[in-house]
């Protein structure tokens, strides 16, 4: 016999009810929180609205994954670790940057970003006792925390809005260094997420609506073609997965193919040139100069043995030039077993979508799956301590079975 936890509606929406979810807890809050400020590196800008400088920012930004395997410490603390397929293989790709990165050129650095890829992969699994939970547990976390990190940049715009658009238009944090990029992606997530928990009545009509509108007009105003194909394509297939079992999901579906129809129909110049920001056609063939990258990298000759196993964690940059790319920067590091460790991340992680039960914790699961696949072709961040590998640990957490609980 099993206990079973029982639920209570509390509000009623204007279709459905709204289930109330436990408390989460302050220490993994904090600890997810603590994550999330790691993988926000500093990079100094001279448009920050407060001056700070660029070795307190850095000591705040890489000190936090120390604060955050102490509170994943405490919160575990009868050190439990809960076996999951997705954190075995970050595991060894975690220990593959370790051996390769002893090799590097500039080795000192390389370890220091193998070791703090070990230990932000430590801390995810100590929290590992938070996975599976049918309340969707650091779902809910990260999503508070983003909602903090976009309140930020939403606080920069009002305070100097010429400096939180001085990247060329584009919506930047400015209070903390945030990327249009990285203001794109955390716009993105809340928006898919949203519209997933609304469909499937997990939040009011009212507070979708709110959330909706604030993450969708800061994803516009970022002018990040990457996000917006992300979001677009990880909706389809969190809305593909719930076409047979929610009405809500078909008649979206419905109005979404209606509104890209009248789109290309009526708007197509705007949308052409909202996508090209001033650039031209051949630039944006070229990605921004992102496939000059690409083929410096394929074009370095490098050892046999290079090739195989890479070189060690770099700053993902080749000749001064950034290589943009999770796939060609994880060759680049970590040579074709990088490469195949980082398919089979992806591969693992669809595999238990499909045999996890259809709702809520699948629809969102793929959706934050398909995102990150997108944005993996044209931004790093799925081979190191990243934003992307949070979403994807999420997605892990929510798409793992259930504990089964002993009788009392």
């Amino acid at each position: 016999m099993r206990t079973v936890e029982p639920t209570r509606l509390v509000r009623a929406d204007w279709r459905g009810l709204v289930r109330k979810k436990p408390a989460v807890p302050g220490l993994v809050l904090a600890a997810w929180a603590a994550l999330v400020m790691n993988a926000l590196t500093f990079a100094g800008v001279g448009v920050l609205l407060l001056p700070i400088p660029v070795v307190v920012g850095q000591l705040i930004s890489q000190g936090s994954l120390v604060l955050a395997l102490f509170l994943a410490l405490a919160a575990n603390q009868r050190k439990l670790l809960r076996p999951n397929m997705f954190l075995v293989l970050l595991t060894v790709f975690a220990i593959l940057g370790l051996m390769v990165s002893v090799h590097n050129e500039f080795v000192l650095g390389s370890m220091y970003r193998a070791s703090r890829f070990f230990l932000f992969t430590l801390v995810l699994w100590l929290l590992t006792p938070w996975w599976g939970r049918r309340d969707m547990l650091l779902l809910r976390c990260h999503r508070y925390v983003l909602w903090v990190v976009l309140g930020t940049v939403l606080i920069g715009a009002a305070v100097a809005p010429g400096r939180a658009f001085s990247f060329e238009g584009r919506l930047a944090g400015i209070l903390w260094p945030i990327w249009p990029t990285g203001v794109a992606h955390v716009a993105a997530i809340l928006f898919g997420t949203s519209v997933v928990l609304w469909i499937c009545h997990e939040i009011t009509g009212r507070h979708a609506s709110i959330a909706l509108a604030i993450s969708g007009a800061v994803l516009i105003a970022t002018h990040t073609r990457t996000a917006v194909v992300g979001t677009l394509v990880g909706l389809v297939v969190a809305l593909v997965s719930l076409f047979l079992g929610h009405v809500r999901a078909r008649r979206l579906s419905a109005v979404g193919v209606a509104a890209a129809a009248t789109a290309a129909a009526f708007f197509a110049s705007g949308l052409t040139t909202w996508a090209l920001r001033g650039q031209s056609a051949h630039q944006a063939s070229q990605l921004t100069g992102r496939t000059k990258a690409w083929a410096a990298v394929f074009d370095a000759e490098r050892p046999k043995m290079e090739e195989l196993f890479g070189s060690g964690l770099s700053n993902q940059s080749i000749n001064g030039i950034s290589i943009d790319s999770s796939w060609v920067a994880t060759f680049y590091d970590l040579g074709v077993l990088g490469v195949v460790l980082q398919a089979a991340i992806f591969l693992v992680l669809f595999a238990m979508a499909a045999t996890s039960q259809r709702g809520t914790q699948r629809a969102a699961g793929l959706f934050l799956i398909g995102y990150v696949l997108v944005a993996s072709l044209t931004e790093t961040g799925v081979g190191t301590a990243s934003p992307y590998l949070l979403d994807l640990a999420v997605a892990a957490a929510m798409l793992s079975p259930p504990l089964q609980r002993r009788a009392t």
